[in-house]
């Protein structure tokens, strides 16, 4: 790693910082000094229960806390979070009132819809009034089919209100892929969008929806959002506005309901098999995503915040929740890459977003693109670039500051749908390494460990949480006895959470993560992390995307390179050495994969992860367990019986 960092933060930022008055707070009513982040993260996870607490306090939660911050367990996973606390996720998000905006909605073409925080609040109360008057209570599944819009977030906040359970897929899922996960969930209630736009196309859902209420016997009501001629109306349908009418609005009421109560079922990719429905708590969730917010995101009052994302990735959940830091909440529905990469950088300062969001491929693609967006576009208010689904490339923090801004905070943050939150993430008053997340996460006793479970330091290993947090998930929809939550996180290291990401901590006390551990490689016995091979050939103009894997050869591992090519590029013997040498240069001799092959395209997840697992099966002849998992399943076909694998 460089010994210069790439940014550092003023002293009047640091001054100024949530982090900094945070530190304070904790010393004034702890009598100590805590006089760094190590210090703050360290008295974060030896004293559990009295950094919760303040969390809650700084936050200013709204509810009854109980005395109790965390009652201990036999087992990690049974450790309860104030197990006296009564609360409500959607009254703390909607808490403040008046005519600023609490969202500002863009269309792909550019045109932008503001509700103020009375607009919303009125909205959610009509969504209320309609979901009681149609029996839904507590406990209940409300299902989504919706784009990135005001009224999906409107929904959501009028289920929470009332104790009912939340779950969303974005329309681009397939009719077997939102089968596979709302059909586990047992919704009453879908609420859909008729149609939407994506990369200048208008795209019916009829056929799609029709199918998924076919298959969802629990379904009574579907609730469509701007029905047209287009679409007829289907079985127990209604329009929105027509389901709406008879229910005026005006303050929305809230039921105070136990911590674990909860909150949302979200869905892992379901490339392995059956999507794992994974149930989060609404204390846990609020809490969670209150402290990433304010302590290591920044956000302050009237923030606006921006993150390019779908109703089908968790990142709609995280952003919605800064609502309760009283954030200007930036929503966007399209295709990121729109009008040439320009369409979200507009928004940015159109809007003038002071924290924008968005994944590490989005950047690779704009860097390729060459688009300079901080030569086009003023970015002035723009204080911190998250980035997030998948790592970072070294060279892509260079670009950042570069081509986007040389003053802005940049995080890039890890964690998952599993936990609704991050591990690794940023913190405003520390510097930006190259190629690194920041720090690890308040509270998160976050550790690296090898094989035996013993703790590693610039070495790889296994990412794992020693300690109970509170977005922990309550566990999985349909999982009685826990055997499925057990197994996903708590055999590999009996006791602990083991997450599934091969990943390092630093000399400077940050982290790397080197891909996802099912997916590392190990040729001749040497663990080699996918991200460190895209690191090398992604910068590379001829290459578009690539996946490596391992394929069993001569009772060995072997590395076999796919690379999606760049329009007009071939690969030809002297690219492939090019290639070769970069990884050789850049990672090591043991990372130059043995085979480069050029494919069409790279199967992803419909969030646009790339799916290494999947391809492995299919060159070895295996069964892919659920194509309909997959954004791109036709791209598969690509991988099957290449000539250039027989030898």
């Amino acid at each position: 790693m460089n010994e210069e960092a790439l940014w550092q933060p003023s002293a009047a930022r640091i001054a100024g910082s949530h982090l900094t008055a945070f530190q304070r707070l904790a010393c004034t009513t702890l009598n100590r000094d805590l006089p760094d982040y190590s210090a703050l993260w360290s008295w974060s996870i030896a004293d559990t229960s009295a950094f919760w607490e303040r969390v809650w306090d700084y936050a200013g939660i709204t509810g009854e806390r109980g005395a109790i911050a965390l009652q201990p367990a036999a087992t990690m996973r049974q450790a309860r979070f104030f197990p006296q606390a009564r609360l409500n996720y959607a009254e703390n998000l909607l808490r403040r009132t008046g005519t600023t905006p609490a969202l500002i909605a863009y269309a792909e073409d550019g045109t932008a819809r503001t509700w103020s925080r009375d607009r919303l609040r009125h909205e959610v109360a009509r969504l209320q009034q309609a979901l009681l008057a149609h029996g839904i209570v507590a406990g209940d599944r409300v299902a989504a089919y919706m784009t990135h819009i005001p009224e999906t977030l409107a929904a959501m906040l009028a289920c929470a209100s009332i104790g009912a359970i939340w779950t969303s897929c974005s329309p681009d899922f397939g009719i077997d892929a939102a089968v596979d996960r709302f059909g586990q969930a047992a919704p009453r209630l879908l609420f859909c969008v008729a149609a939407f736009r994506y990369n200048g196309k208008r795209i019916s859902t009829a056929q799609r929806v029709e199918s998924i209420a076919t298959a969802l016997p629990t379904l009574e009501k579907i609730v469509l959002l701007a029905p047209d001629d287009d679409m007829p109306m289907p079985r127990h349908g209604i329009a929105l506005e027509d389901w709406l009418a008879p229910h005026p609005g005006g303050q929305p009421r809230f039921v105070r309901l136990p911590f674990n109560h909860p909150l949302f079922i979200l869905y892992s990719s379901g490339t392995t098999g059956k999507p794992k429905c994974i149930v989060h708590g609404a204390g846990g969730t609020l809490l969670q995503h209150v402290k990433e917010h304010l302590l290591h995101g920044d956000i302050h009052r009237d923030d606006r915040l921006f993150y390019y994302t779908t109703c089908g990735w968790m990142m709609w959940n995280w952003q919605a929740s800064a609502l309760a830091c009283d954030a200007t909440l930036v929503l966007y529905d399209g295709a990121p890459l729109a009008a040439g990469g320009h369409a979200l950088w507009r928004l940015a300062d159109e809007a003038r977003v002071t924290h924008f969001g968005t994944s590490a491929k989005f950047l690779d693609a704009i860097a390729k693109s060459g688009l300079e967006p901080g030569r086009e576009y003023r970015l002035d208010a723009l204080r911190t670039l998250f980035s997030t689904g998948s790592p970072l490339s070294a060279e892509r923090f260079d670009w950042v500051y570069r081509s986007v801004k040389r003053d802005v905070h940049l995080a890039s943050i890890s964690g998952g749908t599993d936990i609704v939150s991050c591990f690794a993430l940023g913190a405003v008053n520390l510097p930006v390494w190259r190629g690194q997340l920041q720090c690890r996460g308040l509270g998160m006793a976050v550790d690296v460990v090898d094989p035996q479970g013993r703790p590693l330091r610039e070495e790889k290993g296994e990412l794992v949480c020693t300690q109970p947090f509170p977005s922990q998930p309550l566990g999985f929809w349909n999982d009685t006895d826990g055997t499925r939550y057990r197994h996903a996180y708590f055999e590999r290291f009996p006791g602990i959470w083991c997450h599934g990401d091969y990943a390092e901590i630093t000399a400077q006390n940050g982290m790397v993560i080197h891909g996802r551990s099912d997916a590392v490689l190990n040729p001749g016995g040497v663990r080699i992390g996918t991200a460190e091979i895209y690191r090398q050939v992604e910068n590379c103009a001829e290459i578009e995307e690539a996946l490596a894997v391992g394929q069993r050869w001569q009772g060995d591992e072997r590395i076999v390179l796919f690379v999606r090519l760049a329009a007009g590029a071939v690969l030809d013997t002297a690219l492939e050495e090019r290639l070769r040498r970069r990884i050789a240069d850049g990672a090591s001799p043991r990372h130059v994969p043995a085979r480069i092959v050029a494919v069409n395209d790279i199967p992803r997840t419909v969030s646009g992860k790339i799916v290494e697992l999947a391809v492995k099966k299919v060159i070895h002849g295996e069964t892919v367990d659920n194509v309909a998992a997959l954004a791109n399943p036709e791209s598969l076909a690509d991988f099957i019986d290449r000539p250039e694998l027989a030898s």
